[in-house]
């Protein structure tokens, strides 16, 4: 088991763009690209409920050689399905693009890389997921601190998994499967993006880690802060079964419209 602290960092952020990027016009159809470059958990409600939104569409790009499992895409759509009142269902398209070419990306490039290659944005009644799978490793990871990131949440509609790090940690004697690292850093990711802990939606117990923030203090929580630590990881390796959100995260999202 390599030693090194594993994180899956979410960044509430909010890129600035110019207004020419921000919509685009097909067809006289308007795409409102802003919509979908919000800060992580403002779109918690219009994800878990059919308010607005009946349908899921989840668009997954990957670096070609860092392709996910398709069991981790399978449980990744059945955490969703789990947690969301989608009537009109949830569907996935998943492409390969060649490498940007870079062994090192900030989130800044991982946005970037999104303003190229995504194609799905909301609609009148689809609200649309972007999911990328990296090569490289971010500019987070630290070996002063003996820290690596795995995924990042960073807009209101967008999550990366660092593919080739994670590949790195998994399928490794003492190391979990890689289907069971990519499926936990996935849902973790997406806890965020649905507003866990307390970051859109809003708390129904007191929950969040106050040395953690925005994460559950329910230590075998999905949400909890280290799911994907060093203590966690080795845990993995001899377990079949992601992490589940625990009854206050489940509460908290069930309040803002999901299941």
């Amino acid at each position: 088991m390599k030693n090194k602290l594993l994180t899956a960092l979410f960044l509430a952020l909010i890129f600035s763009s110019c207004s020419n990027e921000n919509t685009s016009s097909s067809e006289n159809n308007t795409i409102n690209k802003a919509a979908n470059r919000q800060a992580t958990g403002s779109s918690a409600n219009d994800l878990l409920s059919d308010n607005v939104f009946k349908s899921i569409t989840i668009e997954i790009v990957y670096v070609e050689g860092f392709e996910p499992t398709q069991t981790a895409v399978d449980n990744f759509i059945s955490f969703l399905t789990d947690r969301t009142n989608k009537p009109n269902g949830i569907v996935t398209e998943k492409r390969a693009i060649a490498s940007p070419g870079k062994d090192v990306y900030t989130i800044n490039d991982i946005a970037d890389i999104e303003r190229e290659h995504r194609k799905y944005y909301n609609t009148e009644d689809d609200i649309a997921v972007w999911a990328y799978f990296s090569d490289g490793k971010s500019d987070s990871d630290s070996e002063e601190n003996n820290t690596v990131v795995l995924g990042s949440a960073y807009w209101n509609t967008s999550f990366v998994i660092y593919e080739e790090t994670l590949q790195g940690f998994s399928n490794q004697p003492l190391e979990p499967k890689r289907w069971l690292l990519e499926s936990t850093v996935i849902n973790h990711e997406f806890g965020h993006i649905f507003g866990l802990t307390n970051l859109g939606s809003a708390m129904q117990s007191d929950h969040e880690d106050t040395e953690h923030p925005k994460h559950c203090n329910d230590e075998d929580c999905l949400m909890y802060w280290a799911t994907e630590s060093s203590v966690g990881i080795g845990n993995m390796a001899n377990r079949n079964n992601v992490p589940q959100l625990d009854a206050q995260c489940i509460a908290d999202l069930q309040a803002n419209g999901g299941k």
